[in-house]
């Protein structure tokens, strides 16, 4: 077995860590405001330049708001946060997505889904399909979960591509950590040979360009696991 280097959590990120978790436990509040930068630096024993950089990290998370003259505040990141507060959140969870979570991020993918797959019948070339078709090979001999949801994150890109949407493909990426944690949970539950069947599927409907089978399909699939999230 080959083992990889160690490396120990840098100030500023054991700085955010802590303050993530803070913001996130309840501990610290909505609206409330921190210290000073000189007196988080003092209390925490890390340098200003440390908490600097660390209040900017948290304010691009969507954790705190800097405002000018006034100082630093517990931001809403539930109304303001971005795709990287989710990430922090699964984090903070374990690399885990909770259930609402789980649920939120499944009605988005599905509508999302519709959109992919009616464009890809109506652009992708029968090179880009047989590509999609290689994908699913590789998912059936998927070994791992993480593998699968590899698998199935690298089928949907490929297939948004060739659906020819270039925001569409650029919104789909950015959920790239979401949704592995999203297929590893599945297979944690359902098993991969579940998540191939499914992507199989659903492939088989988009290579023979039938739409209604497509939206049929997914709303199928995707319908009763959103319905699993809600009554977990």
């Amino acid at each position: 077995m080959k083992f990889t280097k160690i490396s120990a959590p840098s100030m500023k990120e054991l700085f955010v860590r802590q303050l993530t978790e803070a913001i996130l436990s309840g501990e610290l509040t909505v609206g409330e405001k921190l210290p000073a930068e000189r007196e988080l630096a003092q209390q925490m024993q890390v340098s200003r330049a440390v908490v600097n950089s660390g209040i900017n990290e948290l304010a691009r998370c969507g954790f705190v708001e800097v405002r000018p003259r006034q100082g630093t505040f517990v931001a809403d990141f539930r109304r303001y946060g971005n795709m990287d507060t989710l990430i922090a959140i699964m984090e903070y969870n374990g690399g885990q997505l909770a259930e609402k979570q789980a649920r939120d991020l499944l009605q988005v993918r599905k509508e999302m889904e519709h959109l992919a797959c009616e464009l890809a019948i109506d652009c992708a070339s029968e090179e880009e399909l047989g590509k999609l078709g290689t994908i699913i090979g590789e998912m059936k001999r998927a070994r791992t979960s993480r593998q699968a949801a590899e698998l199935a994150f690298q089928f949907q890109h490929e297939l948004t591509y060739a659906g020819g949407n270039s925001m569409l493909l650029l919104i789909y990426y950015s959920f790239k950590g979401p949704a592995m944690a999203l297929w590893e949970w599945f297979c944690k539950r359902h098993g991969m040979e579940e998540l191939c069947h499914n992507y199989a599927s659903l492939y088989e409907y988009v290579r023979m360009r039938d739409k209604r089978a497509v939206h049929q399909w997914i709303d199928y699939y995707l319908d009763g696991l959103i319905k699993e999230c809600e009554n977990p």
